[in-house]
């Protein structure tokens, strides 16, 4: 479950990122870099345990859903870090100031 959920996320940034490119003022292309990652290390897990051991190729269950939850949110507070630090608004410029 954790790869259908973070190749969705990383489709939808993906497409969020291609309809604000060429400013990419909020960072969205690398979150959906993170997402893509995570999306193609999981695709390689599945297909070599699929391929050794055989079984199901998805789990879903609450376990798997619980973990696919989990690296949507650190993902995204990853990429909030990031935002901050770049502070496209300047806004943490302005507020350090006073």
């Amino acid at each position: 479950m954790w790869l259908l959920i973070t190749a969705l996320a990383a489709l939808i940034t993906g497409a969020m990122w291609y309809v604000s490119a060429p400013f990419d003022r909020y960072k969205l292309g690398f979150l959906s870099l993170i997402y893509w990652g995570a999306t193609l290390m999981w695709l390689v897990d599945h297909v070599m345990a699929y391929a050794q051991e055989g079984g199901p190729f998805f789990e879903i269950d609450a376990q798997a859903t619980a973990v696919g939850l989990s690296v949507l949110a650190l993902g995204l507070f990853i990429w909030f870090v990031r935002l901050l630090l770049s502070d496209p608004k300047r806004v943490l410029k302005t507020v350090l100031k006073r």
